[in-house]
């Protein structure tokens, strides 16, 4: 409890600092912070999709294989057979 205490006097007790920060280093700091945050939400994203992404997967692949069963086996292109 001292130290919190000792901490709010001391920062109480500073005087303001004259420094000037220009608007292109705030433009840098806040370009910087967003690029940070758009890379955890791409990479929270693709955690949180990729079994979604991996059941359609899946999915699509068995659909495809009860169309190719239900065809007799055979699926052919009209494109690639011709006489």
């Amino acid at each position: 409890m001292n130290r919190l205490i000792t901490l709010a006097l001391l920062t109480l007790a500073s005087s303001p600092l004259l420094a000037y920060v220009g608007p292109g280093a705030g433009i840098s700091v806040l370009g910087s912070l967003l690029g940070i945050l758009a890379t955890i939400v791409v990479a929270i994203a693709a955690i949180v999709l990729w079994p979604v992404r991996k059941m359609l997967k899946r999915r699509k692949s068995r659909e495809s294989l009860a169309a190719d069963s239900a065809a007799g086996g055979a699926s052919e292109d009209s494109t690639t057979h011709k006489e």
